[in-house]
């Protein structure tokens, strides 16, 4: 047997109440299984004991804001361990020394929690990539299942990085380096009239 929907409902509100008024170490536990007269105890902290009746009067409030009152109030005038009865939910509000001295979780340690997350909570930072930034579509390898960075080889030259991955001047491809009398030679074609003396004359006409 298990805590009803509904009392799940008046403890989720009582727990989320308690933590817009700042209350620590807010849980809900599911004592259906080992108590007969309520379904689940809703345990909450404060530092001092004005936060305590404040959590106390918001958890009120808002509970009989769905139509849910409480039948029995204790501890109220001393504000160190206040106990809020409302039938099938009974609302623990402790200061935080009493809540670590008395341990109510250990003590119903055997019996099972329903979970509970503050609404009003801001969500958790996603986690830094390892390398510290974004891989761009050029640091990967496109023929590659595995996004692995591309890294230079430390074995090639300056002239084989740039030559052969542009299709530069001949020699290149190969690592050559090419001088500039090796350049203006590769670059003149046979029988080109604009370098032939004779060409020239026929083509211009002189």
């Amino acid at each position: 047997m298990t805590a009803s929907a509904e009392a799940r409902e008046t403890a989720l509100l009582a727990a989320q109440a308690a933590a817009d008024k700042l209350a620590t170490n807010v849980s809900i536990v599911d004592v259906s299984e080992r108590l007969a007269i309520t379904d689940a105890f809703v345990l909450a902290a404060a530092p001092n004991e004005r936060q305590v009746q404040a959590i106390v009067d918001e958890v009120e409030e808002r509970l009989r804001g769905h139509g849910v009152k409480p039948v029995r109030r204790e501890g109220v005038a001393e504000a160190r361990w206040v106990l809020l009865d409302f039938v099938d939910v009974v609302v623990h509000v402790q200061h935080a020394e009493e809540r670590a001295y008395y341990a109510l979780e250990r003590l119903w340690k055997d019996c099972p929690t329903i979970p509970f997350v503050d609404s009003a909570a801001p969500p958790a930072a996603a986690p830094p990539a390892a390398d510290g930034g974004t891989l761009s579509a050029d640091d990967v390898d496109p023929g590659s299942a595995d996004p692995v960075p591309l890294r230079p080889d430390p074995d090639e030259t300056p002239g084989e990085a740039s030559g052969g991955a542009s299709g530069g001047p001949s020699g290149a491809a190969t690592g050559e380096l090419v001088t500039e009398d090796e350049l203006a030679d590769d670059d003149v074609l046979e029988g080109d009239p604009l370098q032939d003396g004779s060409g020239g004359q026929e083509a211009t006409g002189r």
